[in-house]
C-alpha cells in the first residue's frame, strides 16, 4: 500500500492480524516467494548482513506492502528482501522498522513481526544499535539479548491477551549463535520510549533494575513474535557507551558511524548465525 493512503493500521476496528495476513499477500504476490522459514530486522548498524546472507530473490520497497510505513530514521533502507540461502532456507529481511517514538500507536511498530508470521517464518531474528551500560563493553562489540525490560509502559497485545514471556529470546537460537561465536556475550536489553537518549540517572536505574543494554526498540517486536508462536533472537551492536558510563555527549551520528565501522564483522556473524539456525 503505497505511502500516500491511509494506512489500514491507524483504524482502531481493523484487525491487524488481517492486515498482516495481506501483508503476507503482497509481498508473495511481489517477490514471487511464497512462504519464508525465518525473518530479520536489520537495526543500524546490521544492513549489510543481507548482502551476504544469500541470493536476493527480490527486493521491494516497503511502502508497496499493506500497513508499512516508510522509515523515519536513517540507516534503516525502506526494502524488505527476499533472500534465498546456500541451504534453501527463504530469508525475509526487513529493513522498514518503525519505531514506538515515532507515535503512529503500537500497531504499526509490531507490524513487520506479525506479516514475518504471516509468511510463514517460525523464527524471528531482531537486531539494533544500542548503548552498553557495561564498560568492559566496547562500540563495535555484538552482543547477544537474553531478556527484557519495557519501559515503554505499553504491550503490543490486546484484551486479555496472556502471553508467557520466559525463554523469550530463545536460549536454543542463543545457544546456535555461541557455537558460531563462543565470544559473543550477552545482556538484558532496556527498551526506552525515546526519541531523547537516556540521562545518566535513567541508565544507572536501568543498570539496577537489571539492564546492560539500552535502546528504543525491539521489546515490543519480541513480544507480538512470542504472540505469534515464533522463536527470538535478539542481538544488539553496542555503538556506545550509555550516557554516564562515557563522558562525551551521545549523538545519532555517533551510532551510525560506529555501525559502519562493525558492519563487515557484525555482518558476517549474522550471515553465519542464519544459515545455521
Amino acid at each position: 500500500m503505497p505511502e500516500t493512503h491511509s494506512n489500514p493500521l491507524d483504524d482502531p476496528t481493523a484487525n491487524p492480524f488481517e492486515v498482516a495476513s495481506q501483508a503476507a499477500a503482497d509481498i508473495a504476490r511481489l517477490t514471487g516467494v511464497e512462504n519464508h522459514d525465518i525473518a530479520l530486522t536489520l537495526g543500524s548498524g546490521w544492513g549489510k548482513a543481507a548482502d551476504i546472507i544469500g541470493e536476493t530473490v527480490a527486493t521491494i520497497p516497503a511502502t508497496e506492502v499493506t500497513g508499512f510505513s516508510k522509515p523515519a530514521l536513517e540507516g534503516h533502507v525502506g526494502t524488505l528482501r527476499s533472500i534465498r540461502t546456500p541451504g534453501g532456507k527463504n530469508v525475509l529481511v526487513i529493513g522498514a522498522r518503525t519505531h514506538y517514538y515515532e507515535d503512529h500507536g503500537v500497531r504499526r511498530v509490531v507490524h513487520s513481526v506479525r506479516t514475518a508470521a504471516a509468511t510463514g517464518a517460525k523464527i524471528m531474528v531482531l537486531t539494533n544499535g544500542a548503548g552498553g551500560i557495561r564498560e568492559t563493553w566496547t562500540p563495535g562489540q555484538p552482543v547477544l539479548i537474553s531478556d527484557h525490560i519495557n519501559l515503554t509502559a505499553d504491550s503490543p497485545l490486546e484484551g486479555a491477551t496472556f502471553i508467557d514471556l520466559t525463554d523469550l529470546y530463545a536460549k536454543r537460537l542463543r545457544d546456535i549463535a555461541r557455537g558460531i561465536d563462543p565470544t559473543l556475550d550477552e545482556g538484558v536489553y532496556t527498551q526506552f520510549r525515546g526519541p531523547h537518549y537516556e540521562t545518566p540517572a535513567e541508565v544507572q536505574m536501568a543498570k539496577h533494575i537489571g539492564g546492560h543494554i539500552v535502546g528504543m526498540s525491539t521489546a515490543l517486536e519480541a513480544i507480538a513474535a512470542r504472540e505469534a508462536g515464533m522463536e527470538v533472537l535478539g542481538f544488539s551492536l553496542i555503538t556506545n557507551l550509555a550516557a554516564g558510563i562515557q563522558q562525551t555527549p551521545l549523538s545519532h551520528a555517533e551510532v551510525i558511524e560506529a555501525g559502519r565501522e562493525a558492519e563487515p564483522v557484525i555482518s558476517a556473524l549474522l550471515a553465519r548465525v542464519v544459515e545455521a539456525l
